[in-house]
This record gives C-alpha cells, structure tokens and sequence, in this order.
C-alpha cells in the first residue's frame, strides 16, 4: 500500500498515472503487479548477465521418446525440444553433402583432393572424425576463421571518412591467421588483442595483435577537430568491446542509462576510462607504430640491444627497446596551441614561420636528458628557443635547425637537467627568411628521453649513432598498434552530459559496470585488468557470446538469434540450456580451445542431417529454429569467391603478406586528394583468397558487397543475408567469374574425356561435388549447343567475344567458349552457392 509505483498505477491524474501517456493497465494486470509488490517484488537477474554453470541434461525418462540416436550431448539438447513440438531429427546426409558441408565450413571451400579422396574412400567408423581433424589441420582452417574475425575487428586496408587514406595493417591479419591455426586458447586470444602491449616482456606479435583496437577510423581531412575524432575512435573500441566480445548493446549508455539493461550513464565512462590513456591522437601517421625492420636494420638493431643488455638495467633496455621500435612515449606536435605565426598544417603538423611562436602543456622533465624532434626543413640556419612557462626571460634551451637531410628527420639535441612539468615555449626564428610569411620548419613529433646508456665508454658512440640511425631508418614495416601514456601524460576521463563530448562533468577513473562485480575479484584499472575480467570464467557474457557466433556460423543463426545483443532487447534464446552446456564446456572442459568446440558441435548429429524438409517441418518449424534438419544456407561472399577459384584450380596457396588486387572494373575508386588507383594485382596474386583482397572502407570490393559484405566502417557481429538480382548479375557477369568460367571450362575440356555428356557431368560433380542427374545434364547439353551455334553464326557478344579474340586461350576456341557459357551457368548454380543442397 505505500508502492510508489502502485499508486501511479491507480492514480487519476494524467500527469502521475503510469504508464505515462498510453493506456491505462487492466485491471487482471494491476492486480498481478500489486501481489508481486506485496510478495517482495522479487525480480530475478536476466539468463544472459547470470553466470555460466552447467546445466542439468535432459532427463532419462524423456530419452525413451526420442527415436534417433544421440552422438553426444548436444543431441539430447536439440531432441529434447524437438519432442516438445512433435518433430524428430533427420537422418543424416551423405558422405558427399558431409564432405562439401564440413570443407565449406571449417576451411571455407572444397576440400583438396587429397583430404577429400582419403574420407571418401576411408570405410572406417572414425573416418569422418579423422575428416574433421585433417579439415582442423589444414593451413586454410585459420584463413576461414580469419575472415570471421576481420568483420568484428572492423579490418581494413584504409583509415576512412572522407579522404580513407591508406593504412599498412595486413600484419594484424597474419596475426589472426596463425592465431586459430594454432588455436590459441579463446581467453588469450582476447587478452593479447585487448591489451597484449602490457604483458610481461611483451613480443612484437603481442604488439601487433593490439592491432585490433587500431582498426578505428581516423580522419586526415583538413580542418578536422583531432580530439573530436580521437574522442570517436575511444568510443568506437568501447561499443566494439562490448558488442562483439560480449554480445551487449552498450552503446546507448552513452547517452544515458540503459533503459532495459543494468548498465547506468557514468559506467559507460568509466569503461571508457580503460581505453582514454590510449597514445593515438588521430595522427596522419597512425601513431603510435611498430618497426618491424628488414635487411640490415635486423643486424644493426640486435646490435644496439646487444649494447643495451651490458650496459643498461632491465628497466632502461626495456624503455630503449620500446623507443626504437616505436618512437613512444613522444609529444605529438598537433597537441600544440597559443599559436602567433604558426599554424597545424592541414591541422597535422606544427609548421614554424619566421619568429613564430607556438606552445605545448604540461610537459614533464623529470629524469630526462635528451631532446628528439622529428622535424622537416628546407632552410638552415634556424634558431628554435625553447622557454618555460613564458617567453619573458632567457630561453632554457637554443636549438640550431639546419635543413633537414631527409623528408622527416630525428635530430637528438642535450637538455640541460630539470625537474618538473612546464609549459613550453616554441620560438622560431630565421635570418635568412626574407618575410614572416616565409616556411621555416615543421614539427612532427617531440621526445624527451634519459641519455643513451654506456656514456663514457670508448664504444658507446658508435652504437648510439646506430640507435640514432634506427630512429631515423625507414626500412622497416610499420603497423599501428595500442600503447598506453606514461604517468606523466595522464588523460583522465569525464562523464559526458548526454552524450555530449563539449559537455563534459565528473571526473571518472576505469571501471567495469557493478552489476558484474563480486568481493572474490579484483582486476588492475588498465586495459590488461579489463582484458583478465572479460576473459576470467566468472564472467557471464564472453564465452555465450562466442559460442553462439560459433554456432551462427555453421547453422546460419544463432542459439541466440541477435549475436549483437543476448540482453533483454535480444532474441529469446531457442536452446537456452545447450548454450550454457557449450559455454560450460568451452570454458573449463575444453579449456577455451575453439577448435575443440567446433569438433564438438560438428561431430553431433544434429550438424550431420539432411538439409531436405517435409511438409510437418515446414508448417511448424519454417524457420528451422529446432533443427529438426540441416539448414540451407547461400555462401558468405568470401566462400562464393574462394569456391570458384578452387573450382577452377586457380586458387593460390600462398599465405600472408599486404593485400592484394583482383581485377575490378575502372571507375569504382574515387581518391580526391592524391593519385591512388586499383592497381591489378598479377600473377597468382590474382587468384588469392578473398581475405587477402584490398579493403577501401569508402569503396569495398563490389562483388563482395553485393553478397552482403561488410563496409567496416564499425564492427559487424552477424552479416545479414539477402537476396538480390544483384548477386545473379555479379556471378554471371563480373569477369572475375567470366574469367573463372573459362579456365573451368579449359579444365573440363583437357580432362581426357570427350563425350561432351560426360565433360558437362564432370563439370557438375566438381562444383557440386554430387552427381548430375539427367534432366539437369539435359538443360546444360542444350545451353552448350545453342551457345556453339550462336557462337558459330556470329552471334556472339560480350565475354565470349572477348574470350575468342584472346591469344591466351589455346585449342578449339568455339567449343572453349561454348563451354565457358555452361560453367558459368554451373557457378551461378543454387546448389553451388548454397551450403546444403539437398
């Protein structure tokens, strides 16, 4: 009878009764929510937000129902439902539609040859365990799951926004790669992508896996706001952290409280807070960066590590090893303001006129030594002063700037020893510049280090022009990764006032939001305590989250339909129990190994039915929710790619390395602020898989857009699949696919084979990996005749035209080119682009 919440409900006055401005509740509805007030208002935690524990298995009574054989315990999850609606598994599919389903799935496109003859002629009851093993050990398994991994990390081969300049980050892919081809364990492969730049001694393919948080647009437009777009890459890792890794809407908490969640306003921010230290600044460069050197920068790097390990403490090696490798922690010359004469050229780099001022805050001089400036000159004679705190008395430094010997150079200059953090002071000046509007210098980048260990020692100049020389060395890969600022450059983190970044209220500091937390655990305030908490088993959401994208990959929907949201917004779960048995199992049988998991759930039997439907299927399951049969399920756009490369015995086995160009039409590029263009790739770079193709966030690979690829602009937890003409047009006009059909066809013609029944049979089997039966064998014979007949008479236009004016092609041109047409035909087939074809 006190309940506020009651009384609204009763209330008269429209202005107090709930709900507000819609109708007024039953009366059957209030009196339900009055007896739960009155029995304490209980309100259980959603499943999703619970912990992970591992449920009971369906009780032996119900097993006496179930009329198909269970393989392990997924079965007894999936015909426990079943039975609840009158419907049984299928039986399962044949060895062929096995072969075709298993291959498309775990390595993305038809077995090879010699995986495949092995199981199909392997008679043995493990021969199709012993299928799935082989598949798991096959170096195209990690190319697969890569490539499901790219949509999440929001991969791709430009920075975005309008100007989407180039970004060298292929390294992070050949991370992935080898990643799930050695199954790094789930947990770890987390911890290494979230915050592998805080290990202990951390590798350079720790760094690179940091990549992943790099993948965030930046924008090198003129005139941008800086901190307004660093602002937006936090935000974007914030969103991206949760959604994908942890399968929760968190992105509105931005704005206010979760209206249907737990999560409050403020702990978006303070989740933010983890993130808010990061070192990049929406550079033009991407910093900071990892060198990875090449030639003989390999030898002369191990040489000044060499120096550094006898003449350096543990704590000195390791903050030279990570200046050299990534010029970090450095002052960016964009934070700069109080400008007289001075400017951000195309609001990137500090450019210095003649007497020039420009000031830079908070800088700390504690412990330093050494003043590094990267800088760009066409002048000498330059006077750079350097003041602190104000410019009214003798400058604390004097640095001659001579015209630099290199498009950017390092120049290293002693400091005096100072304690302290100051505002500096930058004056330019330069007799030899005829007028103040002259160019004097620019500044990329400022460091300040302790001196370089072994001062005093006969040797040590040689080995710190070595260091020097490295610093400055451009033969090296660089690749974008995560670092956090030192104590000294703290950022901290405020509550932003709907949202607003202009609106910014009470300081927060790194937390996660407090429906998670219990008095068992603690976990440091930086990126790698947030990384153990995501990764740690008591956390409810991360092994759901990737169990159910496990299995929407392979069923084409989740246990969880919405892979974005398991929260009270998401889907109702369909198998709520098997969710949690896998979560249960990935995480403390399987001890987070994602191959393992996949065995488990591509070994039930469930995984192994027919995809063929009858009537009581389809009137009470049409959606195939229950899998009462396998699902049908159109190819990815990488899948559709990669098959008919390998189809055609093109496909190129070569791994890693930047990405490539397959042919793309003239026209689909638009750079407006330099030169760059599609530049074909040649060779077997032509025919490498689709993950390897050259991704331009403001200009996708067309036909692989055209079957629902991702723009990446932000991550994608689930691709969402339609239909189109489109995509008809693309398989059967692209010349990607018309230059396929035609090394098809040049393969099926030099088979040996001559009965040109056979040869269209031939063709069918390898694209279907099934046999043709007649009527289709029939439809495809009269295509062939009619396109030779045209052909013949003249009749010919587009492709085939261009196909018989090509010296490439060799033999009987006609019969090339009639056939072409067919396989064509063949790879635009339902059964070809369709995952189960009944």
């Amino acid at each position: 009878k006190h309940s506020e919440m009651i009384r609204r409900l009763h209330s008269n006055d429209p202005e107090e009764r709930m709900p507000y401005q819609a109708d007024e509740l039953t009366k059957e509805e209030i009196d339900i929510l009055t007896r739960w007030v009155d029995e304490g208002a209980k309100f259980s935690t959603h499943w999703a937000y619970s912990a992970v524990k591992k449920p009971m298995m369906p009780s032996n009574g119900l097993f006496s129902f179930f009329k198909k054989k269970a393989n392990n315990e997924i079965d007894a999850f999936i015909d426990e439902k079943l039975n609840e609606y009158g419907l049984e598994r299928s039986p399962a599919a044949d060895k062929k539609t096995l072969l075709r389903r298993l291959s498309l799935d775990l390595i993305g496109f038809p077995a090879p040859e010699s995986i495949a003859k092995k199981f199909l002629n392997d008679s043995s009851n493990n021969a199709y365990e012993t299928l799935v093993d082989d598949l798991m050990s096959f170096n195209g398994y990690g190319e697969k799951w890569a490539g499901m991994w790219l949509d999440i990390a929001r991969y791709a081969d430009t920075k975005g926004y309008e100007r989407d300049d180039a970004r060298n980050i292929w390294r992070y892919r050949d991370w992935l790669i080898q990643s799930f081809n050695e199954d790094k364990p789930y947990d770890k492969f987390i911890i290494e992508q979230l915050a592998g730049d805080m290990l202990d001694n951390p590798s350079d393919q720790h760094l690179i896996a940091t990549a992943f948080h790099r993948n965030t647009m930046t924008n090198d437009e003129g005139g941008t706001d800086n901190e307004e777009f660093r602002t937006a890459a936090i935000i974007d890792r914030v969103n991206t952290t949760w959604e994908t890794l942890m399968g929760t809407s968190f992105g509105c908490v931005q704005c206010h409280s979760h209206p249907y969640d737990p999560f409050k306003h403020d702990e978006y921010y303070k989740f933010m807070a983890y993130f808010n230290d990061s070192r990049d600044e929406d550079t033009y460069e991407d910093y900071p960066l990892l060198k990875e050197f090449r030639n003989n920068s390999i030898s002369q790097f191990d040489s000044v590590m060499n120096w550094l390990k006898s003449n350096a403490e543990l704590k000195e090696q390791a903050y030279f090893k990570k200046f050299i490798k990534t010029g970090q922690p450095a002052i960016n010359s964009l934070l700069a303001d109080s400008m007289i004469n001075s400017a951000l050229l195309d609001t990137k780099w500090l450019l210095m006129r003649k007497n020039s001022f420009a000031r830079l805050n908070r800088i700390s001089l504690t412990g330093k030594s050494t003043i590094l400036i990267k800088y760009s000159s066409s002048v000498s004679n330059g006077i750079l002063n350097v003041y602190l705190n104000n410019a009214n008395s003798n400058p604390w430094l004097k640095i001659p700037i001579d015209k630099s010997k290199r498009s950017w150079e390092i120049k290293e200059i002693k400091m005096p020893a100072t304690d302290g953090a100051f505002n500096l002071i930058l004056h330019y000046e330069n007799k030899s510049l005829k007028t103040e509007n002259d160019d004097g210098m620019m500044f990329d980048w400022l460091a300040f280090t302790p001196d370089f260990p072994g001062k005093g020692k006969r040797e040590e100049p040689n080995y710190h022009k070595l260091y020097i020389n490295l610093l400055n060395n451009p033969d090296a890969e660089m690749t974008p990764i995560m670092m956090d600022n030192p104590s000294d450059m703290h950022r901290e983190t405020r509550v932003f006032e709907r949202g607003n970044r202009l609106l910014q209220t009470n300081i927060v500091t790194a937390d996660f939001p407090s429906i998670f937390k219990t008095k068992f655990e603690s976990y440091s305030s930086n990126r790698l305590g947030l990384a153990k908490w995501i990764t740690s088993k008591s956390n409810p959401l991360t092994a759901r989250t990737m169990v159910n994208r496990i299995w929407e990959q392979l069923f084409g929907q989740g246990l969880v339909e919405t892979l974005e949201d398991l929260g009270s917004q998401g889907a109702t779960p369909t198998h709520q129990a098997l969710l949690d048995y896998l979560s249960y199992n990935f995480m403390y049988e399987d001890d987070w190994s994602i191959k393992k998991l996949l065995k488990r759930i591509v070994t039930s039997e469930t995984y192994k039915q027919s995809s063929v439907a009858n009537k009581k299927m389809l009137d009470i399951d049409p959606l195939n929710k229950y899998y009462a049969r396998a699902p049908r399920i159109r190819l990815s756009a990488e899948q559709i790619r990669d098959q008919a490369l390998s189809i055609a015995e093109v496909l190129s086995p070569k791994m890693y390395g930047p990405s490539v160009m397959p042919f793309q039409p003239e026209g689909i590029w638009s750079s407006p602020y330099d030169d760059r263009k599609w530049i074909k790739s040649t060779g077997e770079d032509q025919y490498r898989r689709a993950l390897y193709t050259y991704w331009k966030r403001s200009s996708p690979y067309p036909s692989m857009i055209n079957f629902d690829g991702a723009a990446r602009e932000v991550c994608l937890s689930r691709r969402i699949k339609t239909n189109t003409p489109l995509q008809a047009l693309t398989l059967l006009n692209d010349s990607t696919y018309w230059d396929l059909s035609v090394k098809f066809a040049q393969k099926t013609l030099s088979n040996g084979n001559t009965d040109l029944n056979t040869q269209i049979s031939l063709a069918y089997k390898k694209a279907t990996g099934k046999d043709i039966d007649n009527g289709k064998r029939i439809i495809l014979k009269k295509l062939y005749d009619e396109s030779l007949n045209k052909i013949k008479n003249g009749q010919a236009e587009g492709g085939i035209n261009k196909l018989l004016s090509d010296s490439s092609v060799n033999g009987k041109m006609i019969s090339v080119a009639a056939m072409s047409v067919v396989t064509n035909a063949i790879l635009n087939l339902d059964e070809v682009i369709t995952k189960n074809n009944p």
